[in-house]
């Protein structure tokens, strides 16, 4: 009986482990072979609504019952104002988050967010974007910075707000709005650009292999990770990196024109009081302030769109994260504020 007990123990792990590798190759395969376009759906929640409703909590528990009832009527006075307005006159303000990574992927959701906000703005509306990044790609930040440009194309203000981070890329879309709001301890700049890979060579000419590459035209690979690298390659790579850098300067020179910009475009990074003492971002504070502040003059609605993410995907992104964390633990006693 020990003996059968074992075997069924066996025989159910092992095809469990030929069940979860072959999930593994199907996803693999319909990803491959049936390649599809990515879905999402579009949200819409009204943050006015959700900062009413927790006031009208709150005073509900502070108030005694005739404040209390003073305060329903104010509010009732104010719904009643608001209710009066026609559709051409009243003034909204939409809400997006930019949490962008290395390659700014996060412009697939934004570019749609725009898109569905320009298609019912007006004249009276306002737009506040959130990004927190700390750039990456220069096409992939370029294309979502050109996306916040379209506001300012349509003469719809936009402002942009940052709580912990835009550099480099980040700035490049901060750069567009008409305002910059920055917490206090938020960094800011980093007008610059880096480029860096490792080099084999010697490691494979040591144990005698060969490694060949052919192009044509003179610069079509400037430095390669396995071949070896010509002080021609490296000066034209320098070249290219330097004219980056002078189209950086250039747009970010266009939308704030009162810049010291070879004072602040060195690579460096600021914090936000000295980033606003620089001309870098126009006023201290963190989104939530600003937001609450609106809130209670105007209407404000978050807009998200949000891409259905495949099996293989959220397999992927908790892997992720799962590693992030345990890198994070081992790290977090060498860390500093």
């Amino acid at each position: 009986m020990e003996f059968l007990y074992e075997y069924g123990l066996f025989l159910a792990k092992a095809v469990t482990l030929v069940v979860a590798i072959a999930v593994v190759v199907a996803i693999v395969v319909s990803s491959a072979v049936k390649p599809k376009a990515e879905k999402g759906e579009l949200h819409l929640s009204d943050l006015s609504d959700e900062l009413s409703s927790l006031k009208h909590h709150l005073n509900a528990e502070l108030l005694d019952k005739k404040a209390f009832k003073q305060y329903e009527k104010q509010q009732k006075a104010a719904e009643k104002a608001k209710a009066k307005e026609t559709d051409d006159n009243v003034s909204r303000v939409f809400v997006m988050d930019f949490k962008g990574g290395i390659e700014a992927a996060e412009v697939a959701s934004l570019r749609r967010e725009i898109s569905a906000v320009l298609a019912v703005a007006n004249s009276h509306d306002e737009v506040v974007v959130n990004v927190e990044s700390g750039g990456g790609m220069v096409h992939g930040y370029g294309l979502a910075a050109s996306q916040l440009e379209r506001f300012r194309a349509a003469n719809i203000p936009l402002t942009v707000c940052v709580d912990k981070v835009a550099a480099s890329g980040g700035y490049m879309m901060a750069c567009v709005a008409n305002k910059i709001v920055a917490a206090p301890f938020a960094i800011i700049g980093s007008i610059g650009v880096v480029a860096q890979l490792p080099n084999f060579n010697r490691l494979l000419r040591k144990h005698d292999i060969d490694y060949e590459q052919h192009t044509a035209g003179e610069f079509k690979r400037t430095i390669t990770m396995f071949g070896e690298n010509t002080e021609e390659g490296r000066e034209k790579f320098r070249e290219e990196l330097e004219e980056t850098h002078h189209l950086f300067k250039d747009f970010v020179g266009r939308y704030r024109p009162e810049l010291a910009i070879d004072k602040v475009a060195t690579g460096e990074h600021w914090y936000g009081q000295q980033a606003l003492d620089l001309g870098l971002i126009d006023q201290i504070g963190t989104s939530d302030d600003l937001l609450m502040s609106l809130a209670n003059e105007r209407q404000v609605f978050k807009v998200q769109y949000q891409i259905k993410k495949k099996l293989a995907d959220k397999i992927g992104h908790g892997a992720s994260v799962l590693l992030h964390a345990c890198i994070d633990t081992l790290t977090s006693r060498n860390r500093a504020v």
